[in-house]
């Protein structure tokens, strides 16, 4: 009679534990893999912000600069013209823009310097720059175009031509675009500040350089210090070395 074999319970336990491995491998890394991928999709949200700051920070320093030289240029031209009676005939008189007002070119002066600034602070100081940068914006284009046609600087003008503190002038006052390029100049200021306002946190700083350059040059001077040997003024032996290293022992 043919007997019939036992069942092999040890190799159908290591085949269904190979089956359990295989599984638990696979999770596992498929787990790491979906790990992973959420991980790759959130990683490149603060390169992105540093490329935003970088272009704002070029933009800034591009309007600023931009919109000081527009106001302080406009402010050098001709804003408006006009005749006065004299002596039966005309004088033709013109004022430039600081005869107009003053305020677009000191603003822009200060706009400028505030935006040199902007970068040598950080934190509440940059922020209080920034938004100084932002008023003089404001302040500059208010001033221009709240002059635009406004006459009283050519009825003085009119009044020193004639010598008569009564004489005004006696046609229409012509006003050319230079009171429009002065406030254009004073809204890029404006956005130059506002730019520094929304993204000058992560703007560099001069600052922070010198602050690790001066430590590191104390650090050096200290360690000369501490290398250099003691010099006793009772030892003539001393005193010979330190000739001899070119030190002043004295």
């Amino acid at each position: 009679m043919t007997s019939v074999p036992p069942a092999r319970t040890q190799d159908t336990a290591a085949v269904a534990e190979g089956d359990t491995g295989t599984d638990t491998g696979t999770g596992t890394s498929s787990d790491a893999g979906s790990a992973s991928g959420s991980g790759s999709g959130a990683a490149p949200a603060t390169p992105s912000r540093s490329r935003g700051a970088r272009r704002a920070l070029g933009l800034a320093l591009l309007f600023g600069a931009l919109g000081a030289a527009l106001a302080l240029v406009a402010s050098g031209q001709v804003w408006g013209s006009s005749a006065v009676p004299f002596a039966q005939s005309e004088l033709s008189v013109q004022v430039k823009g600081s005869d107009v007002t003053g305020l677009p070119s000191a603003l822009a002066l200060v706009g400028l310097a505030a935006l040199v600034a902007v970068f040598a602070v950080r934190r509440a100081g940059r922020v209080l720059v920034a938004t100084l940068l932002t008023l003089c914006g404001a302040g500059t284009l208010a001033a221009a175009l709240l002059r635009v046609g406004d006459t009283s600087a050519l009825n003085e003008k009119a009044a020193e031509a004639s010598g008569i503190a009564q004489n005004g002038i006696s046609d229409a006052a012509v006003f050319n675009a230079w009171p429009y390029v002065s406030a254009a100049g004073g809204a890029l200021l404006l956005l130059a500040g506002l730019l520094a306002l929304r993204y000058g946190a992560g703007w560099p700083s001069m600052s922070g350089s010198g602050r690790y350059e001066r430590t590191g040059r104390a650090s050096r001077k200290g360690a000369q210090g501490a290398a250099r040997p003691v010099v006793d003024p009772e030892r003539p032996e001393d005193l010979w070395k330190a000739l001899d290293r070119g030190e002043d022992p004295t």
